[in-house]
């Protein structure tokens, strides 16, 4: 099984800081595409995103889950699925004194990468990692998989010849 990961702020949506609710949710040009199109192809997608917005107070676990339902909502309903997600709501740093702490999910730590796969009992070596910061790349080299760097644009136009490097 081949499965996508995706970073979630500046790459499938625009990274405004903090993006917590929909109505600062901005969609990156051909990401729903692009998730449709991943799973056209028999891909499993997830999402694997830093959530420091909740260690600093600025929305809450629920906003996360809340807003994560929603993104896979709105690819359903062009035809792509997320299959699943994990977030990260700590931060060494801050404020919060609950989520004060460095976490094996935060990236550039592979845990979220290596909970999903073995959760869905995936091979790194089938696996494809998008992100738009060194942390991303670093993520999935710690957890044995390809990361490719997102320059932004249109994500289906970038994604579309990793997803066919990799065999089915």
């Amino acid at each position: 099984m081949r499965a996508l990961f995706l970073d979630r702020d500046g790459v499938i949506n625009v990274d405004r800081g903090y993006v917590g609710t929909r109505d600062r949710f901005e969609w990156i040009e051909g990401a729903r595409e692009a998730v449709a199109h991943a799973t056209g192809l028999g891909w499993r997608v997830f999402i694997v995103t830093n959530q420091s917005g909740v260690a600093r107070g600025f929305y809450t676990e629920d906003d996360v889950r809340d807003l994560l339902a929603w993104i896979a909502a709105e690819c359903a309903a062009c035809g792509g699925t997320i299959d699943d997600s994990r977030y990260c709501p700590y931060h060494p740093d801050a404020p919060l004194e609950a989520y004060r702490r460095a976490h094996d999910w935060r990236k550039p730590a592979p845990g979220m990468l290596l909970d999903l796969m073995r959760s869905w009992n995936l091979s790194p070596d089938r696996c494809a990692m998008i992100g738009d910061q060194p942390t991303d790349l670093a993520a999935a080299a710690n957890a044995g998989m390809q990361g490719y760097l997102f320059p932004g644009g249109n994500l289906l136009e970038f994604v579309r010849p990793i997803l066919e490097r990799l065999p089915a």
